[in-house]
């Protein structure tokens, strides 16, 4: 038995990379086991039967999975820094980012270009469809202004306090970092916010990730940018 909560995650899974962040930003021990989702893996799948990452083990065996759910947990178990804001109008503003960012934003811009440029690759089917990620980079351009009018009236998304919808933005914007699929195009107040995240002490672990065959963009670990 470890005395470090082990987390099951996937380097480029934006749910994984909130996870990370937040056991960070806590001040968590914990160690990363990486668990490729399309493996399917017997060992992985009788702790967890529905695959869903990420998932973490702690110490005396305790498992849970899903990344808003882990987070709530975490935010229990280690109040501070209190990760869900300050006041109930505050803790429902960071759970109303967090259900956007996870539900719509990831799903017309995040995941079609995850599925095109690195799933399907590492899966070997066949070269990325250009009209899914033409699609999606249009989303992409109607999607962040939102993002952007939101940081130029706070100090952080959620309020005047670093939160999890921070985080769980933050870990969404750092996949397409990743990727180079960043366009900062006339968004002056979110790349500025993104900077300053992407330069906390929780973010570097994220900086060293690499995926085989999928080479990090140039200029992803610059926190100058």
């Amino acid at each position: 038995m470890t005395d470090r909560t082990l987390i099951y995650h996937y380097p480029l899974c934006p749910f994984c990379r909130l996870v990370r962040l937040a056991f960070y930003e806590k001040g968590i021990p914990h160690a990363l086991l990486t668990e490729i989702p399309w493996e399917r893996r017997p060992a992985f799948l009788e702790k967890n039967p529905l695959g869903i990452l990420p998932m973490i083990a702690e110490p005396d065996d305790y498992l849970l999975s899903g990344a808003t759910t882990i987070c709530a947990y975490l935010n229990e178990i280690n109040p501070l820094p209190d990760l869900l804001g300050e006041t109930p109008r505050g803790r429902a503003e960071v759970r109303r980012l967090i259900e956007w960012v996870h539900s719509t934003f990831y799903r017309d811009v995040v995941k079609p270009i995850l599925d095109e440029r690195v799933y399907k690759a590492l899966q070997h089917k066949g070269v990325p469809d250009s009209n899914v990620l033409r699609a999606a980079r249009k989303n992409y351009t109607i999607l962040m202004p939102y993002l952007d009018w939101i940081a130029s009236r706070r100090s952080y998304l959620g309020g005047r306090h670093i939160s999890y919808a921070d985080l769980a933005v933050a870990a969404q914007l750092s996949v397409l970092d990743y990727l180079g699929e960043l366009n900062w195009n006339k968004l002056s107040d979110i790349k500025t916010w993104y900077a300053k995240i992407k330069s906390r002490a929780s973010f570097k672990s994220l900086l060293q990730d690499k995926v085989g065959g999928i080479m990090p963009a140039e200029g992803y670990t610059d926190l100058d940018f």
